[in-house]
């Protein structure tokens, strides 16, 4: 599906990004609270795209240490808790690495949290130390709703906003 932007965007998705990524360093200038930056970022970027059908953060259970509990999010219900290892969100949390699926149907594992999902991106969120403390998830109801610039985009803004403190500068 090729980027539909929303009537105050730019028509270019990189330059949306990047317009959004300003708004929400600037909104969370100085603000400590990593819950707070969580439903910061999910609600802000689930406004910003048209595509965005479920935008949000799976924590790492510090309890645990393999699994996922939902965190702050926008959109449908979401999965309570997820496997390191099972689904999209999962296998981002134990590979590390950015998943861009362009149809969770085919994917192996796929958990259904709801049925109108097509296409998924879930980046993984590091602290300053490295450590995995979350993984971002976006759903989109089209297929291949998501790409190479939503992965660079959205590991810079987590990057920025998680793994080096948030500054607007």
């Amino acid at each position: 599906m090729a980027y539909v932007p929303r009537p105050d965007r730019p028509t270019d998705k990189a330059a949306a990004y990047a317009e959004v990524e300003a708004e929400i360093l600037a909104v969370l200038d100085g603000e400590p609270d990593r819950v707070a930056r969580m439903a910061t970022v999910a609600s802000m970027l689930a406004d910003a795209f048209e595509a965005y059908f479920w935008t949000g953060f799976y924590v790492v259970d510090a309890s645990r240490g393999d699994e996922l509990v939902v965190g702050p999010y926008q959109g449908t219900l979401g999965c309570l808790r997820i496997p390191f290892g099972r689904g999209v969100c999962g296998t981002a949390a134990a590979t590390r690495q950015t998943q861009v699926v362009e149809d969770v149907h085919a994917f192996p594992g796929h958990i259904a949290c709801d049925g109108r999902s097509a296409s998924e991106i879930v980046v993984p969120v590091l602290d300053s130390a490295g450590d995995l403390i979350a993984v971002f998830d976006v759903d989109a109801t089209t297929p291949a709703a998501f790409d190479a610039v939503d992965a660079e985009a959205l590991e810079r803004l987590l990057g920025r906003v998680f793994a080096s403190g948030v500054s607007a500068a």
